[in-house]
């Protein structure tokens, strides 16, 4: 009886184990596939969500592309622009310059002469006029002078010239007095030439009893023209 019991506990604990082995199998296959399933799955979205960012990469990097071809060709029609600007400015100032120069609106530098007029105590002609002195600018202009001042006031086109109640003279509406220094930039030759010669105003001055000197100068300064120049009729 009792070899009975013993063997019906041995079979029924072989069944239970094998039962419990078969479970054990069945769900370790179940985790298996569940483990498989959610890889390929996980693979597979992951393989997706790289051909998509993959695309969205690709489509930034030819846009950025396009705006980098567009931004280049700007900066080099900016640069072509900036260029012909540049030269057209460079043109226009050398143009201005020239006017300036030529209206007397740049101090300048030059050879030149240097006439000095001095008033003569004993002299019958006594005081130094406004007259004496446009004879000497008048002959330089005509002997070329390129610039021309008389005490440092810069004759120009609208310079005026004058002579004050016969007691001081005016150049540019600004009072000078003696003595006068007349400086001239240009061929230093021509210009003394046309103040000494026969008949020349210097030597008609001198005759006249004024004191008046000449110099040759290697580098003469003459300031610009102060004032504004102001067109009042012609348009």
């Amino acid at each position: 009886m009792k070899d009975t019991i013993k063997k019906g506990k041995v079979t029924m604990a072989v069944a239970i184990s094998l039962a419990c082995f078969a479970l054990i199998s069945v769900m370790c296959m179940q985790f298996k596939i569940v483990n498989q399933t959610n890889i390929t799955e996980i693979e597979n979205m992951r393989e997706t969500e790289l051909r998509t960012e993959l695309a969205n990469w690709k489509q930034k990097y030819e846009e950025t592309e396009n705006k980098y071809e567009e931004t280049k060709n700007m900066l080099e029609e900016y640069q072509k622009t900036q260029e012909s600007n540049e030269e057209t400015e460079k043109i226009v100032n050398a143009e201005l310059e020239q006017v300036n120069q030529t209206l007397g609106k740049t101090d300048v530098e030059g050879e030149g002469i240097q006439v000095v007029l001095k008033e003569v105590e004993d002299s019958e002609m006594g005081k130094i006029k406004a007259d004496s002195l446009l004879i000497i600018v008048n002959a330089l202009k005509s002997a070329g002078a390129e610039a021309i001042c008389i005490n440092e006031e810069r004759v120009v086109n609208m310079t005026d010239i004058v002579t004050i109640n016969d007691t001081f003279i005016k150049v540019n509406g600004q009072r000078i007095l003696a003595p006068y220094v007349i400086k001239a930039i240009g061929n230093q030759t021509y210009m003394e030439s046309a103040l000494l010669g026969n008949g020349g105003s210097v030597d008609e001055l001198k005759k006249l009893g004024y004191d008046v000197s000449i110099e040759k100068v290697n580098r003469l300064k003459i300031k610009k023209y102060q004032e504004e120049i102001k067109i009042k009729y012609m348009e």
